[in-house]
């Protein structure tokens, strides 16, 4: 599997990134099964939160680290700061606590990648800044990144990073997928639209995408008229995505693939560094990823699927 690299870490980054939504110590057997396969097909990155599952996600994650004996060999990444009944978290105390709770979880005294869950325009992003880096000069991460952060803010963090000398966000984690999310599928969410996407193409700054996928929208389960699934209709359903969804199924037809497998390879055949949270619960799953990140797509070809031709 390729990877790419994020400045900071001691190795690159599988391009398929193990999601861990799921996993909890009540189903360790299936978290091992899968986990196992996945290091099995060439990954060495699994995404989790403070909040999957209660925290549940990140000790079966340490569980596994541990039995393994594989800690050096895989990107631990998680992520904090997300707003809980309260409010909005993006500060010092939340930060320092949630990751100091994270790290007993999952076994480790660092994380490799670390992204702020979400973002709070009210925080100046150089408060932010100093807040990370030292949690980096103290050796519990290795980079850090934005998870739902807008590209305005991204830049304005970068722009302030250089010019104070500090390390700035290495990485960012929106949803980029062929289909294009009209409206956001969580509270507070970013999809990359096309001035984001002209963004990362210059700033090159790496996207390592939830739902790249799109939720199943390309798994040919929907259909125009199925209108069953409301969050996907709420966030997917428009004649531009259709549009979309019939050229990856005419370019999969070609290319001996199925319609899902060429969305995915669109997300994994940008101009600039990309990566893909995936979340197989089955081998067949697990294999279909790996074969799309295999397949090369021309710029026309992405450019086309994307309706920019």
């Amino acid at each position: 599997m390729k990877h790419i690299q994020i400045e900071g870490l001691n190795q690159g980054v599988s391009r398929l990134i193990m999601g861990s939504d799921y996993f909890a110590p009540e189903v360790y057997e299936l978290v091992c099964a899968n986990l196992d396969a996945y290091v099995g097909i060439g990954g060495n990155t699994i995404d989790t939160a403070y909040i999957y599952c209660g925290g549940k996600s990140e000790q079966a994650i340490g569980m596994w680290l541990e039995e393994r004996g594989n800690r050096q060999a895989i990107n631990v990444w998680t992520k904090g700061a997300h707003p809980n009944k309260d409010g909005k978290r993006v500060n010092r105390a939340a930060i320092e606590e949630e990751l100091k709770v994270s790290l007993e979880r999952l076994r480790t005294h660092y994380v490799d990648l670390y992204a702020l869950h979400r973002d709070d325009p009210e925080v100046p992003v150089g408060e932010i800044l100093e807040i990370l880096n030292e949690q980096v000069e103290a050796g519990k991460m290795l980079a850090f990144g934005a998870s739902n952060w807008t590209w305005e803010r991204l830049h304005e963090a970068q722009v302030y990073a250089a010019e104070h000398g500090l390390r700035g966000f290495t990485f960012s984690s929106p949803n980029l997928a062929l289909a294009k999310a009209q409206e956001p599928y969580w509270a507070d969410c970013v999809s990359v639209d096309e001035p984001a996407l002209q963004w990362h193409q210059q700033s090159k700054l790496p996207i390592l995408s939830w739902s790249a996928q799109a939720r199943g929208f390309f798994t040919g389960r929907f259909t125009r008229d199925d209108r069953s699934d409301a969050d996907l209709v709420r966030v997917f359903y428009n004649d531009d995505n259709w549009e979309r969804y019939d050229r990856a199924e005419q370019l999969a037809a070609q290319k001996g693939l199925t319609t899902i497998q060429v969305a995915l390879a669109y997300v994994l055949n940008q101009s600039f560094p990309t990566a893909a949270i995936i979340g197989p619960r089955n081998e067949a799953e697990l294999h279909s990823c790996r074969d799309a990140e295999g397949v090369s797509l021309t710029e026309a070809e992405v450019n086309w699927l994307n309706l920019q031709d």
